[in-house]
């Protein structure tokens, strides 16, 4: 494979002005060099790039090599598809499609085409995240009983865009349920069972905008939620072990830097100290001691780093496509469980 590796960005909406854009031309060995979009001179604004006005123009191009594709949720399997079909490797933003049939259907046509193709579940490199990673991998809280991560905002207007509207892929479950059920898995595996309750909460909201998700481990229970009522700081993380737990209040800082134009730098990534309370000595009556805990750097830059590492030197993918429909089984399971009322087995989702 050659030095560099060109790459076409499919559409300018938020994710490919806000994430995908930036950290492209943040990464050596990755060459943004064409876009599809209906405005050209919006992207041109930005960044030094030819436009195509459509994405099977941009799929096509014989100077291209990847296709990332941040587009909406219910128009992955096509471009991703297309993309494949004319010899690209393949990057699409979460989720990966919106069926589990679909993702599969990917994954052979992948097999079949000799392709690259991974899902930009960027929260892997969220700070508080790689904290918790590495709090685990040491056993610092023992024996985990229980884990809670939940994705809080609060914006009681609803917006006018594809993300709030009653279409397959549309709502809030299948808007940051795949991060947190990602996280989830890269911590414990795929869970047993999935309980999910949705909910339609804000005024004139036509697509779940809440939720609630119980993933059942042998041992541990992890709850995942996100709302878009909430006013009130809740933590982000909370994780209780046979050690003690672990307390973390706010949202890793990359997105908002991202937003305010900011690159990739060493210390970009920096976040505030989470919460350890651990006892300090032997025996019941040991007492528990509350400490600050220093935050690790995140660092998306690392998923495109990843992929052009696995094009060009076939090193493992950063996110796997099977880690990719693990998310997709238990998105479409959250849903049979939301519509049934009652725990969903995942024994033989896979």
């Amino acid at each position: 494979m050659k030095a560099i590796i060109n790459v076409g960005l499919v559409g300018y909406g938020f994710a490919s002005k806000t994430f995908h854009a930036p950290l492209i031309q943040a990464t050596d060995g990755l060459d943004l060099v064409a876009v599809s979009s209906s405005d050209a001179a919006k992207v041109q604004a930005d960044v030094d790039v030819e436009v195509e006005r459509q994405a099977l123009a941009l799929c096509q191009r014989s100077d291209i090599d990847l296709i990332v594709i941040p587009t909406p949720n219910n128009t992955h399997f096509s471009l991703a598809k297309a993309a494949l079909m004319a010899g690209k490797h393949v990057v699409v933003d979460k989720p990966f499609t919106v069926t589990p049939s679909e993702a599969k259907q990917l994954k052979a046509l992948a097999i079949d085409k000799e392709r690259l193709v991974s899902v930009f579940h960027n929260r892997r490199w969220d700070s508080d995240f790689l904290t918790i990673k590495a709090l685990l991998e040491a056993g610092t809280l023992g024996r985990v009983s229980g884990f809670e991560s939940r994705f809080d905002r609060f914006r009681p207007e609803v917006r006018d865009r594809w993300r709030e509207k009653a279409t397959p892929g549309g709502g809030i479950w299948y808007d940051l349920g795949p991060h947190l059920l990602d996280q989830a898995c890269e911590l414990f595996g795929m869970p047993n069972a999935i309980l999910l309750d949705l909910g339609v909460r804000r005024d004139d909201a036509k697509a779940d905008d809440d939720f609630l998700a119980l993933l059942e481990y042998d041992g541990c229970r992890v709850s995942l939620s996100a709302g878009t009522l909430i006013a009130e700081s809740t933590p982000r993380f909370r994780i209780n072990g046979t050690k003690g737990s672990y307390l973390k209040y706010g949202l890793d800082p990359q997105e908002d830097r991202l937003k305010a134009g900011e690159a990739p730098t060493p210390h970009w990534g920096n976040d505030t100290p989470g919460t350890l309370t651990l006892r300090e000595g032997d025996g019941d009556d040991a007492p528990l001691v509350r400490r600050e805990h220093a935050t690790q750097a995140g660092n998306y830059h690392a998923y495109y780093q990843g992929v052009a590492a696995s094009i060009r030197d076939k090193t493992p993918l950063p996110v796997d496509i099977d880690d990719a429909l693990r998310s997709m089984v238990l998105l479409e399971a959250g849903l049979d469980s939301h519509r049934q009322r009652r725990w969903i087995p995942l024994k033989h989702h896979l």
